[in-house]
């Protein structure tokens, strides 16, 4: 296309008659919403909907919580960011002593491919908050808590507080801003990761975790 051809193309259309957007009507997003007591029980019915686990604790016993599921399905490591905060909580009340091992995601994944790939049991995130609506997790990679934490580890444990759930997707867009800045991957996750062949066969962990386990910290109406 020769220079300033696409310019002057846009431009008439631009110019053209009715080009001009009319405001967006967001009135039936506004008017979605469920009360504050419903948006977790929701939530949990519809993602145990599609095999996704729940594991409920407080505040002060989450921690223990995770170490114990550890322990009663027989995974002895899990991997977790320490440069954030509930990693930081993770750590100091991690029991010493027998048990499932934190293994700290600190260094280039280079260096740790090979227990990343071979070793590793279970991987723990944090989440953005949840979405009733449509029963799924906001996940908010970073640097402290790369994508590879929830997709790599064949188990997936997401730390969710109750009281961060939104009524619907748009709701959680306009609370958090996301238009003034976002990462490269933020994700909506609903379930443990399948697939299916063409004869219709559902098949679990073939793209990520084999199970999603939601650590639902018990807070607000309930």
């Amino acid at each position: 296309m020769p220079e300033g051809a696409r310019e002057r193309i846009l431009g008439r259309l631009r110019r053209a008659p009715g080009a001009e957007a009319s405001p967006s009507d967001f009135g039936v997003m506004e008017r979605k919403a469920w009360p504050a007591a419903e948006r977790y029980p929701r939530l949990k019915r519809m993602m145990e909907s599609v095999k996704t686990e729940f594991l409920e604790a407080t505040e002060q016993s989450w921690p223990q919580a995770i170490f114990g599921f550890l322990q009663s399905q027989g995974l002895s490591t899990l991997l977790f960011g320490p440069g954030t905060a509930a990693g930081g909580r993770l750590s100091e009340s991690w029991p010493s002593g027998d048990g499932a091992l934190l293994v700290p995601y600190d260094r280039p994944v280079e260096e740790m491919k090979e227990r990343l790939f071979d070793e590793v049991d279970a991987g723990f995130t944090t989440t953005r908050g949840g979405i009733a609506e449509t029963g799924g997790l906001i996940l908010w990679p970073s640097p402290e808590e790369p994508r590879l934490l929830s997709l790599v580890p064949p188990v997936h444990l997401a730390l969710l507080y109750t009281d961060e759930i939104y009524d619907t997707f748009w709701q959680a867009l306009r609370s958090q801003g996301w238009a003034g800045g976002m990462p490269p991957n933020a994700l909506l996750v609903s379930g443990p990761s399948k697939t299916a062949d063409i004869e219709q066969t559902l098949a679990y962990g073939v793209h990520g975790p084999r199970r999603l386990i939601v650590v639902a910290v018990l807070r607000g109406p309930l």
